[in-house]
């Protein structure tokens, strides 16, 4: 599933990891430490897979690939 959809996918179940965290959070004095640290640490980890991911899926340095015979090389 390598193409436009994963962000989306991803993006839906980041969301949907907050609204359970906002949710299901302990209540109690540290309720919004909780909410905040759950909520950051999935946002967190949703922008750092995106940003692998579209590095990968789009890299701005195309790869050589080096090693090979003059007679194989072709320009």
């Amino acid at each position: 599933m390598a193409n436009g959809t994963s962000i989306i996918v991803g993006l839906v179940v980041a969301i949907l990891a907050c609204l359970a965290a906002w949710i299901f959070s302990p209540k109690g004095e540290t309720q919004t430490i909780w909410r905040s640290t759950l909520i950051l640490s999935f946002s967190s980890c949703f922008i750092m897979w995106a940003i692998t991911f579209l590095a990968q899926w789009h890299p701005l340095i195309v790869p050589r690939r080096g090693g090979l015979r003059e007679s194989a090389i072709h320009e």
